[in-house]
């Protein structure tokens, strides 16, 4: 399985069928490590949490259902 570029601070994304650039459903496999506080009665709380690795695995359009179809394009106002 090929993981999807992530965007940066001068990069975002960009479907390269229908131009859509604000509108994406994202897959994502994350390992974390929680600090997980119980109350007396059970219930829990997630009180820390750290990301030890997070990998995107797919990138869909909203708009036009694309799947594979994302690329990393400047951001405006960023200089190539």
């Amino acid at each position: 399985m090929a993981t999807v570029p992530q965007p940066t601070e001068e990069t975002r994304w960009r479907c390269t069928l229908c131009g859509n650039l604000t509108r994406f459903d994202v897959t994502r496999s994350s390992k974390v490590v929680e600090y997980v506080h119980l109350d007396l009665a059970g219930e829990s709380t997630v009180e820390e949490r750290e990301v030890v690795s997070e990998t995107i695995e797919s990138v869909r359009c909203r708009w036009c259902n694309a799947v594979d179809q994302i690329e990393l394009v400047a951001r405006p106002g960023v200089d190539s």
